[in-house]
Formats: C-alpha cells, sequence, structure tokens
C-alpha cells in the first residue's frame, strides 16, 4: 500500500454557469465542487494539467486527498470525474467529498489479481475473466486501503471467487454482502479454454482419372 500523500490547489468559484465553465477550460482550469462534513458546498476552480498529473496514479482515485482553498485545507475524497465524451485526457468537471475522521465512510476501491498465469486453472488452459475490477467497502477513513489483492494460486478450472471470499483488512466491510445471498457476486473467475472445430474437408467429386481422359482421346 502506498503511503503517497496527493495535494491539491483550488480556488473558490463565484462565476457559475455552462458559459463561465467553458471560459474556465479554454483558460486551462476545470469547475469543480467540495461538499459533505459540516459545511456548505463549495464551487472551485483546479488547474486542468495539475490534475491530470495525479490522475496518473491509481491510488488517486481510493485515497485521502488534501484540498487546499484558500489556504485553509481539508481532507477528501474524489467522489466523480467528468471526462471529455471521447478525449480521456480532457476533464471536464471534478466532485470532491469532504471526510470525517472517526466516521465510517463508503468508496469503490480497485481489485488487484496476483497468480493470474500461475493459477491452477490457467496451467491447465483456462481462460481467466475478470468481472468486477473494483468493489465498494466500508470503512473509517484512516483504514482506507489503495486497493485490495486477490491471489488466484488455487483458482482452478469452472471455479470462481466471489464477494464473501475476498480477505479483507481489519475493520472493512463490503456492503453489498449485508443485503442477502444473492448479492455475494462472482469478482473473477477460470472458464474453459474454447475449443474451436476444425473446418471439415469438402469430398471431391470423382473424375474418373488418366482413364476417362484416354477415352475421350481415342
Amino acid at each position: 500500500m502506498s503511503n503517497e500523500t496527493f495535494k491539491i490547489e483550488a480556488s473558490v468559484r463565484d462565476d457559475l454557469g455552462k458559459g463561465a465553465s467553458r471560459r474556465l477550460r479554454r483558460e486551462g482550469n476545470i469547475p469543480a465542487i467540495v461538499y459533505g462534513g459540516k459545511k456548505a458546498p463549495v464551487s472551485l476552480t483546479i488547474n486542468h494539467n495539475e490534475l491530470l498529473k495525479h490522475l496518473d496514479h491509481e491510488a488517486f482515485f481510493s485515497h485521502i486527498l488534501e484540498l487546499n482553498v484558500g489556504g485553509e485545507t481539508d481532507e477528501v475524497v474524489l467522489r466523480d470525474l467528468h471526462r471529455h465524451p471521447y478525449k480521456t485526457t480532457v476533464v471536464l468537471h471534478a466532485d470532491f467529498q469532504r471526510i470525517t475522521r472517526g466516521q465510517k465512510m463508503r468508496m469503490n476501491v480497485p481489485l488487484h489479481f496476483e497468480n493470474r498465469e500461475e493459477s491452477k486453472g490457467a496451467k491447465a488452459g483456462g481462460v481467466v475473466s475478470v468481472i468486477h475490477n473494483e468493489i465498494e467497502i466500508e470503512c473509517l477513513p484512516r483504514q482506507l486501503p489503495e486497493y485490495l489483492t486477490i491471489d488466484l494460486s488455487d483458482l482452478d478450472v469452472n471455479e470462481a471467487i466471489h464477494l464473501s471470499e475476498i480477505k479483507l483488512p481489519e475493520g472493512i466491510a463490503i456492503p453489498e454482502l449485508a443485503l442477502g445471498e444473492g448479492h455475494d457476486v462472482a469478482v473473477v473467475g477460470i472458464h474453459p479454454p474454447k475449443v474451436e472445430k476444425e473446418p471439415e474437408e469438402e469430398e471431391q467429386p470423382e473424375t474418373g482419372g488418366e482413364e476417362e481422359k484416354g477415352e475421350e482421346g481415342a
């Protein structure tokens, strides 16, 4: 797990509306908002390129971040990120939520699958199929993991690992499991290899061979 600290510099935005947002983006900034905790929501302006640098790190999406607004720092998490429909490196808007120490929170965290190629099923020719790349967890802010690890070493063909089988660090729960057995979904499985049928050779019509040619010539 990474102990990296992510710091975001922002300023309060008073000029609201679609036109103002477009002007911000032309100037190399993006509109954002921070909400939650015991404070009122605040509209913000963040430098686009500075935010992009953070987005290169997977941990940024499941980490407690330091948001500095006018010299005042809040601990926040990234709740939503609006990207351009087809320009994935262009961010249009960001939503941050303040956290409260000692109060449980819910976050989506990535799943890391170890020993994929070394698993029993993969060695037997099976195909590893990842169904969920991340899951929602509930925990205190100080217990928030960067990701959860799932070891596939013992997973065989026609087997799967479900939510209830994920080894969780102390203090972390998966809210989905509280909804009943039907919500204990698989996150990864190994399928048998696909067997491609060889095309059947078409039977060639008999031509009579050299004897027929000889008779025709006669």
